[in-house]
């Protein structure tokens, strides 16, 4: 970890982190790396629910050949 940064959260949050990773016998930064990971993928997830515009179904129905 040679390129570190400090962020500010709540004693709380990062009291419940620390106790994240011992539970899962990682790091910390392990811990937030995995949680950033499953944020974004549930952003992906939840742009992929979301029903296709007029142009897009268009565009998935074209004839490729």
């Amino acid at each position: 970890m040679g390129n570190t940064t400090t962020i500010r959260v709540s004693r709380t949050t990062r009291d419940t982190l620390n106790k994240l990773a011992a539970r899962r016998h990682e790091t910390l930064n392990d811990t937030v790396d995995r949680a950033t990971r499953l944020l974004e993928q549930d952003i992906i997830g939840h742009d992929l629910s979301t029903p296709l515009r007029a142009d897009e179904r268009s565009w998935l129905d074209a004839d490729a050949g």
